[in-house]
């Protein structure tokens, strides 16, 4: 067993850079965001052209009312002039009218109807798309990227874009279709009154795009700020326990109400763009109607017009003037959920792992042993971690990785399980280069046992059962024995089938890792990995579980992680690393009687 390292790094390398995504995200433009949207929407093209002809046949059977209505209009006021209604023919055409409109409202349900099942689709699909691209984003990205920030992609961004969808789409053909309808039913009454309504149409033009424009990037502001908001959110309340303990819930209240006061002014202004659009479109439209009264009075009084007509023309300008604001409303709507779409966008273009390799590599014949060649590696580009790391480690052996925090241990198990590609070298695992294997089929040679336990919402069974969800009963009571956590489940009320909540916080932390150690011992992988798998026991049981691991590792390579270094007095090679780099390699007794780095370590705990 050997190690060389050439030349020192110079960075920490525990997890991984972080931080790198806190700077301000820039938003894509308005029509690159559009095109993309668009592009999730042309599966629906049929579904789409149906909502458009239920929209269409909706606002004619509704524009056809008031034109009905004005004809009953002018027979009440000819009849009234010359003393005879036609009472029936009043009566029958008011049955008609009703006739109309409601079977206007049954094809508006069913483009509602449809409409819904687009927004559905989409949004199925997109969703589908984020968790697929999320199983395929590097470790790299969620070392990068807060948490808070991703969940807040994936659940607000994409609920705004469902929103718009489930109620935009259908406004804006409504709209889109009434418009055209209404004018050209407005110029078969008066091209006179019609060039008054048509002649407002350029001012509402005017003010949605001005204002649209001036909100876009508020509303991209909103969407940053609101994505950062959930991610601090998540910080504080996954860590309430140490913010009670240092008693720093005011500074957390302050640091809270920063970011909460930008998402305020962001939202404040981009809100009031978006309120200032309707007041403004109806002052224009009631400018056009004050002109349609006074021209229509007059062209009344000419005995050019009748009083139904007059009275069918204002229906239709005020109906004219509602889906010009509707569409102005949309496009306000718009910039929102495509300052979302963006970032959703943003995530689904995020540069993934690097593609397995086509190969045919049978893993499960492999012998267990591990061997880095000429190794370098570094997260930043700029400064060196690993280089030239050269690692020999036969099947079997136990490999014990210490140094002080930060000095890259976590690191090699990182490039051992693909989690980060190597800048140059081999890693080699039975003579084949795991570059060559197919990351699933690597990953199922490990077993691992953090000092950083995770358990999910379900039974305690499950939880054992995760990495190997066929194995039987008796191999879960089996590596549940065996990690000594068997007698702790019997004293449950529901036993194995006790359920465990979110945040596995009705077991204590120690028997979080002993579950976890059951885990790994039913997986029975070839190389196990262990990261102070006993740091959060008590020291009995401490000796029940080194009893345990001790068996477990038998014929297995084992990389154990360690802290306490009187845990690794067995181990048959010790590598110590300090910044990224192995400084000293040996037996415990070598690595002593060197009286060099590990012995300061050493001494620093016992003295």
């Amino acid at each position: 067993m050997s190690a060389k390292i050439k030349k020192q790094g110079h960075r920490p390398a525990q997890g991984g850079p972080m931080g790198l995504a806190q700077g301000a995200e820039k938003a894509e433009n308005f029509k690159s965001g559009f095109v993309r949207l668009i592009q999730y929407l042309r599966p629906q093209l049929l579904p789409i052209v149906a909502m458009l002809i239920l929209s269409v046949g909706s606002m004619v059977l509704s524009l056809m009312g008031p034109r009905m209505l004005g004809g009953i209009t002018n027979e009440l006021q000819n009849g009234i002039r010359l003393g005879s209604l036609d009472m029936d023919s009043i009566i029958n055409t008011a049955i008609k009218v009703v006739a109309l409109y409601g079977s206007a409202a049954v094809l508006n349900m069913a483009m509602y109807f449809t409409s819904a099942g687009v927004a559905q689709k989409v949004i199925y699909r997109m969703r589908r798309d984020v968790k697929l691209k999320l199983s395929r984003l590097p470790i790299k990205y969620f070392d990068e990227n807060p948490t808070g920030d991703i969940l807040s992609r994936v659940t607000n961004d994409v609920d705004t874009i469902y929103n718009t969808l489930q109620q935009g789409l259908t406004e804006a053909l409504y709209s889109a279709a009434s418009v055209v309808g209404i004018l050209i039913m407005m110029l078969t009454i008066s091209g006179y009154l019609s060039l008054i309504t048509l002649g407002t149409l350029p001012l509402f033009v005017l003010v949605t795009v001005v204002i649209a424009k001036k909100s876009q990037k508020r509303f991209s502001a909103q969407q940053k700020e609101l994505g950062e908001l959930n991610g601090y959110i998540e910080e504080v309340f996954t860590g309430q326990k140490i913010v009670k303990l240092y008693g720093t819930e005011k500074e957390s209240e302050v640091a809270f109400t920063k970011i909460n006061h930008k998402l305020y002014n962001s939202g404040r202004i981009a809100q009031f763009l978006s309120g200032i659009i309707m007041p403004l479109l109806r002052f224009i439209s009631n400018v056009g109607y004050v002109g349609v009264c006074v021209v229509g009075g007059l062209l009344a009084g000419n005995g050019r017009l009748g009083i139904g007509d007059i009275q069918a023309f204002i229906q239709y300008s005020n109906q004219f003037a509602q889906p010009v604001m509707q569409t102005a409303n949309i496009a306000n709507v718009f910039q929102s959920t495509i300052a979302a779409a963006e970032r959703v966008f943003s995530l689904l273009d995020a540069e993934e792992e690097v593609a397995d390799a086509q190969t045919t590599i049978s893993v499960d014949e492999l012998p267990a042993a591990v061997t880095f060649e000429e190794v370098d590696f570094s997260y930043s580009p700029h400064i060196d971690l690993i280089k030239d790391m050269n690692i020999s480690v036969p099947q079997g052996a136990r490999i014990a990785i210490v140094g002080p925090t930060g000095a890259g241990k976590t690191t090699m198990v990182n490039l051992l399980l693909r989690f980060y590609e190597i800048n140059a070298g081999k890693i080699l695992i039975g003579g084949e280069d795991i570059a060559d294997m197919k990351r699933k089929d690597l990953r199922g040679l490990f077993g691992m046992v953090l000092q950083d336990t995770w358990l999910f919402a379900g039974t305690i069974r499950e939880n054992i059962a995760y990495g190997r969800p066929d194995a039987t009963e008796e191999e879960v009571l089996q590596a549940a024995k065996d990690a000594h956590v068997d007698y702790f489940i019997s004293t449950l009320p529901d036993g194995y089938d006790t359920v465990l909540n979110e945040e596995a916080s009705n077991i204590s932390q120690g028997q979080k890792q002993l579950l976890t150690i059951a885990r790994a011992i039913l997986r029975n992988p070839k190389i196990l990995i262990l990261d102070e798998a006993t740091s959060s026991v008590d020291t009995r049981t401490e000796a029940y579980i080194q009893n345990a691991m001790t068996a477990m590792m038998k014929e297995k390579t084992s990389f154990i992680i360690a802290h306490r270094l009187s845990t690794i007095k067995t181990a048959d090679l010790i590598l110590v690393m300090h910044n990224g780099t192995i400084v000293e390699q040996g037996t415990f007794e070598e690595l002593l009687n060197n009286k060099s780095f590990y012995y300061e370590l050493y001494n620093s705990q016992f003295s």
